[in-house]
């Protein structure tokens, strides 16, 4: 099939277009997981699983979703 056919089923909503692609490696751009490591004081480490234990996630997700916050807000006043 070419690239003006397939176009043109989407486009048309001829069909599923999907089953044209191999979905087994798509990623998601800038999600790839990338391992980094960081020491915290005990009483950070102590706070942070406390808060898992609240919201009932880990204590990685706990830090994932903080910081998500922070990076988020941070990049909201970049653009305000």
């Amino acid at each position: 099939m070419t690239t003006l056919e397939l176009d043109k089923k989407f486009d048309n909503n001829e069909e599923d277009i999907l089953e044209h692609f191999d979905l087994s490696s798509m990623r998601k751009i800038n999600q790839e997981p990338k391992r980094v490591n960081i020491d915290f004081p005990s009483w950070m480490v102590k706070s942070l699983d406390k808060e898992a234990k609240h919201v009932g996630v880990s204590r990685q997700a706990v830090i994932k979703m903080w910081l998500a916050e922070k990076l988020q807000s941070l990049d909201s006043n970049v653009v305000s």
